[in-house]
C-alpha cells in the first residue's frame, strides 16, 4: 500500500482505469452492489464520553468500521477567521456535509460509529431523511451535568457551557436503541454492552420509530 492508502501496482485488487473520455470501465464493473453499511450512532453531550467509547467498539467489532467524528470534519476547514456572521452557515454547511458523508460510506458497505451531538431538531430530521433507518443503531450516551461539567473543566479544550446548553437537547427526541451511562460504566464497559447488543437488536429500531412519527421529531 502506498502512504495514502491506495494500492501499489501489481497489487491483489487492481481497478480498471476508466479513461479521460468516459468509455473505459467503470471502476466498479463486474462487482455486485454492496449492501448498506451498518450506523452505530453515539449520541450524547460534548465531553460525555462518545469518542471513548467509539475507540473501544473499533477494537471489538468482529468486522472493520469506520470511527465518523464530527470533530475530524471541523478540523479539516481551512485555518481563516470566519466572521460571526458567516460562522452559522458555516457550521450548518459543516454538519450536513457531514450527515451526507456519513450516508454516503454506509450507502457504500461501509460500517460506521457515529460520533455526534442530536443538539438541534433539524439534525436529527436532516439524518432520518438521509439514513435508512433499519440500519441505524442509535444509543443515548449519558452522563449527569454535574460530571460532565467536571470533565469539561479538566479537559479544558471545550467552550465553558457547551455541555450544559446540549443537555437538555441532545435526547429530547426521547427515542433510542439502547443507553450507556457513562458516569457508572467505563469506556470499555459501554463499547461490550453495544457490541453485545447488536446481534439481537429488536426492531423495529429508533431510527424507524422516530421516522414513522413525522415531522417535528
Amino acid at each position: 500500500m502506498t502512504h495514502d492508502g491506495e494500492p501499489l501496482p501489481g497489487g491483489d485488487t487492481p481497478v480498471p482505469p476508466v479513461r479521460g473520455d468516459g468509455t473505459g470501465p467503470h471502476p466498479a464493473a463486474g462487482r455486485a452492489e454492496e449492501p448498506g453499511g451498518l450506523i452505530i450512532f453515539l449520541n450524547g453531550t460534548s465531553s460525555s464520553g462518545k469518542s471513548s467509547i467509539a475507540r473501544e467498539l473499533l477494537g471489538l467489532l468482529d468486522r472493520p468500521f469506520f470511527h465518523l467524528p464530527v470533530d475530524a470534519f471541523h478540523a479539516m476547514r481551512s485555518d481563516r477567521e470566519i466572521a460571526p456572521e458567516e460562522l452559522p452557515s458555516v457550521l450548518r454547511r459543516t454538519w450536513a456535509g457531514f450527515h451526507r458523508a456519513v450516508a454516503g460510506m454506509a450507502a457504500a458497505g461501509n460500517d460506521v460509529v457515529v460520533d455526534y451531538p442530536l443538539s438541534e431538531p433539524w439534525r436529527l430530521e436532516d439524518c432520518l431523511a438521509l439514513f435508512p433507518p433499519r440500519d441505524v443503531v442509535l444509543v443515548k450516551v449519558h452522563c449527569p451535568l454535574p460530571e460532565l461539567e467536571r470533565r469539561e473543566r479538566e479537559r479544558g479544550d471545550r467552550q465553558a457551557g457547551l455541555a450544559a446548553y446540549q443537555f437538555d437537547r441532545v435526547h429530547a427526541h426521547g427515542v433510542h436503541d439502547l443507553v450507556c451511562d457513562t458516569a457508572a460504566m467505563s469506556p470499555l464497559a459501554c463499547a461490550r454492552r453495544i457490541r453485545d447488543f447488536l446481534p439481537g437488536r429488536p426492531f423495529p429500531t429508533a431510527f424507524e420509530r422516530l421516522r414513522a412519527r413525522g415531522a417535528g421529531v
